[in-house]
């Protein structure tokens, strides 16, 4: 028997020439997959915050044992790279503006306005197909929170910044391909102190003992929504 060499040769041709066209078809399905690099989005609510405990404090005849950044209107922006269709690398910037505002038995007293700026780098994970109309969306990160008070009867205060998480998702609608609304929520733990917690010891091995920490967070809640933007 002879081997045919020319139906040989056409038919690897043929293969390769198939390959090659999948090898493009994939490729092109793939960069199309992903229309979108960048988002931006800009937004404005409304924070619900929360204080710390402090020891006793007199001021003018008053005593004061708590400290709170009272709630109030917030904005910020945000910017994003998309990794893949799903998974985006954001940059969030936002601020509250807020009053300090001490409590205790003798009721309570804002002393000064206060600013609180947000800064965190966040993982964001957004369901579905960057087509879909509703996109689904949650977060976490983490960064910094600075207290920045105005000045209290005439003398300066220092800004004072604290390691803060911050968590939460919403929903994006795209009306367009480029331009949305986007409505989220969003909880920020800052850590403000640690104050001594007493002894625990393991209820198994009683000579196992540690000292242990109260820490204390000032939480803030947000509500927002805003616009969006994706190229």
């Amino acid at each position: 028997m002879y081997a045919n060499t020319n139906g040989v040769l056409k038919e690897n041709h043929v293969l390769k020439k198939a390959g090659l066209i999948l090898c493009v078809l994939l490729l092109a399905s793939a960069a199309g997959a992903q229309d979108y690099k960048i988002e931006v989005s800009g937004y404005a609510g409304w924070t619900f915050s929360g204080g710390v405990p402090i020891d006793n404090i007199e001021f003018e005849g008053q005593t004061f044992n708590r400290i709170t950044p009272k709630s109030g209107g917030s904005y910020g922006f945000t910017f994003g790279v998309f990794v893949t269709e799903n998974i985006e690398i954001e940059f969030a910037l936002d601020q509250q503006r807020s009053a300090l505002e001490a409590s205790g038995r003798d009721g309570k007293r804002e002393f000064t306005d206060m600013k609180l700026n947000n800064y965190h780098a966040n993982f964001v994970y957004n369901w579905g197909d960057d087509r879909d109309v509703m996109r689904p969306f949650i977060f976490g990160g983490v960064g910094a929170t600075q207290y920045k008070p105005a000045d209290v009867m005439g003398n300066a205060v220092e800004s004072n910044t604290r390691f803060s998480s911050n968590w939460g998702g919403g929903i994006k609608m795209y009306p367009s391909s480029n331009v949305g609304i986007k409505i989220l929520a969003r909880w920020t733990p800052t850590y403000i102190k640690s104050d001594p917690g007493g002894i625990w010891c393991s209820p198994f091995w009683p000579w196992v003992c540690y000292h242990v920490a109260d820490t204390q967070y000032s939480n803030q809640f947000q509500l927002a929504g805003g616009v969006t933007l994706r190229f």
